[in-house]
């Protein structure tokens, strides 16, 4: 399918958000120059559509497979397979220069109403990789984005587990910081949701085996309490 013509049938539906991407990867040449207009158009598309807009930054993690998106050129090393990446990483340099950078770029779109920092912030890239950003990380990429632009709130979304089984193992993979819902309480105006009320165990034969939980009553009361943690933070700032 065509991108510009499939946004284009999309955003003739009745809803009043839309989410777009923008994917370091694919804005950021090797020699360094910026290359922004598919995300240009996209946005120019959902605007013309009187849509409000979420611009999700990243710029380490992205919504989209494989949810990573640096470019070669900015990371000479692979991440540490099973460690934090701490503030230190030079890579938190360059990430701050390209969320800067696109802030300053698209912060004159009056249709933008809040930037996305990271996708699932903290939380280990499913199970390519197990190496996660640390708070520290995350939390200088939110303050360098406020800088940018004090006038826009800032989103982070998190995953929510909902059975005790997938909750169990992402409590122990996260244990150290807590997990992607706990960063976006502490450091965003909006929290979001990823909200999973199944969860794939095993495919045999074209049939797959879930997990049911989407009506577990303290998984209920966490997705509620942290809606109303992003809704009072984004009215008192």
């Amino acid at each position: 399918m065509d991108p510009d013509e499939t946004l284009r049938t999309l955003v003739e539906y009745p809803f009043e958000v839309i989410r777009l991407a923008a994917y370091w990867d694919r804005l950021v040449l090797a020699t360094g120059k910026y290359r922004t207009d598919e995300l240009d158009r996209q946005l120019d598309i959902a605007e013309g559509a009187g849509k409000r807009i979420i611009l999700s930054l990243g710029p380490v993690k992205n919504f989209g497979y494989p949810e990573f998106f640096v470019p070669p050129h900015h990371l000479l090393t692979p991440l540490p397979e099973g460690e934090l990446v701490a503030p230190t990483h030079p890579l938190l340099r360059t990430s701050i220069d390209y969320l800067v950078h696109l802030v300053e770029r698209y912060k004159n779109r009056p249709a933008i109403m809040a930037w996305q920092v990271e996708h699932e912030a903290t939380d280990p890239l499913g199970m390519e990789h197990s190496w996660r950003l640390s708070a520290g990380f995350v939390q200088q990429e939110v303050a360098a984005v406020r800088a940018a632009d004090p006038t826009r709130p800032v989103l982070m979304n998190g995953f929510l587990p909902t059975s005790t089984l997938v909750n169990a193992q992402q409590w122990w993979r996260t244990r150290d910081q807590g997990d992607s819902l706990d960063a976006a309480m502490r450091f965003a105006d909006i929290v979001g949701i990823d909200f999973y009320p199944r969860h794939a165990l095993v495919n045999v034969r074209g049939r797959t085996l879930y997990l049911e939980g989407a009506n577990r009553p303290w998984q209920q009361s966490r997705r509620l309490g942290s809606c109303w943690s992003g809704r009072l933070r984004t009215a008192g700032s």
